[in-house]
């Protein structure tokens, strides 16, 4: 009888606690995903639980955030919210998701950083890639404190990016960006690099700023080392680079398609056709290409360069002024012909 009444009470026992049990397999232990791809929650400085719920919910089922809300309120989690990238997998538990927020276990993202014309414009392509927008980032730039710690001024502050892709946190600061990108550059000259630049008695920031000039003349890969290789020869023998790519950034216009005298005339230290030897600094981020036709410089004894008159992007090389005045004569007639001014 005893025995009997036992089991009487342990029956509805037993099935709470398999209730019980259940409940939280179903609210903690389930997918908390409702998609079968990764997805990523991004969390910023101006986030508060509510935000970070309202994140969340697209992308999972109403139990899961269910129990997400209660694992919450049982912890610190709105006084401590963690910023960042979090990758939320198809295969998560809720307490996984809940667990990786809680502990600011974030997923790093691959950041490319671009070739571009400005520092402006460099802000404006990482900061619309990262938690720091582009005023945040463009204010860091502009700090020379900050950049002559890096080892960099103004003018050479271009040479810190070596266009590529690297893998970092969504929330990096602007500062330990900078860092990050001055490790970067030193780790892309290596010695064997740093050699042959010594070997064309130039500066790593000085192949660079070359390297900005010839990409900008050429988009033509196979050509860039000829171009560089033309430069270096106006370099030993004292002539002026004569670039017109430093006209255009000096006149602030990359635009321009025909050079004319009184963009000739422009007072910059950029301007080449006015101040002898190379630019204060880039007049853009030199690609990784463009540093390297530098350092592999075609020799040859070309001194002038004109864009063909078919227009192809490619250039007529010459080594006599003569020479290059029949092929910029060419050039000039294409121009008139197509009336652009």
């Amino acid at each position: 009888m005893k025995l009997t009444q036992a089991k009487y009470y342990l029956t509805p026992v037993a099935l709470c606690l398999l209730g019980l049990l259940g409940m939280t397999y179903y609210y903690f232990m389930t997918d908390f995903s409702t998609r079968d791809e990764t997805q990523y929650l991004y969390i910023d400085g101006d986030d508060t639980a509510d935000s970070v719920y309202h994140k969340l919910a697209p992308m999972a089922s109403a139990h899961a955030m269910t129990g997400l809300r209660t694992l919450v309120r049982h912890c610190d989690y709105e006084e401590h919210i963690h910023t960042g990238r979090f990758a939320i997998e198809p295969q998560s538990s809720t307490i996984d998701v809940f667990r990786q927020l809680k502990r600011g276990h974030q997923s790093p993202m691959m950041l490319t950083v671009p070739e571009v014309r400005t520092l402006d414009l460099m802000a404006g392509a990482l900061g619309r890639k990262l938690m720091a927008d582009s005023t945040a980032l463009a204010d860091a730039l502009g700090d020379s404190s900050l950049c002559a710690a890096l080892g960099f001024s103004g003018p050479t502050l271009p040479c810190l990016f070596i266009p590529d892709t690297y893998e970092v946190y969504w929330n990096i600061s602007p500062e330990k960006l900078l860092e990050r990108m001055k490790k970067e550059h030193d780790a892309f000259w290596t010695k064997a690099r740093l050699q042959k630049a010594e070997a064309l008695g130039l500066t790593p920031a000085e192949v660079q700023t070359l390297a900005s000039i010839v990409d900008e003349e050429t988009a033509v890969g196979s050509e860039k080392p000829r171009v560089a290789g033309l430069y270096l020869n106006r370099l030993r023998k004292g002539m002026l680079l004569q670039a017109d790519p430093t006209v255009k950034f000096a006149v602030g216009d990359p635009t321009l398609r025909r050079i004319l005298n009184k963009h000739l005339t422009a007072d910059s230290p950029y301007n080449t056709y006015r101040h002898a030897g190379l630019p204060p600094g880039p007049i853009k981020v030199a690609s990784v290409q463009g540093i390297n036709a530098v350092l592999n410089a075609e020799k040859h004894d070309f001194l002038y360069m004109c864009a063909k008159e078919d227009f192809s992007g490619t250039h007529n090389f010459a080594r006599t002024s003569s020479e290059h005045m029949q092929n910029a004569r060419r050039y000039q007639q294409a121009l008139n012909a197509r009336n652009i001014r």
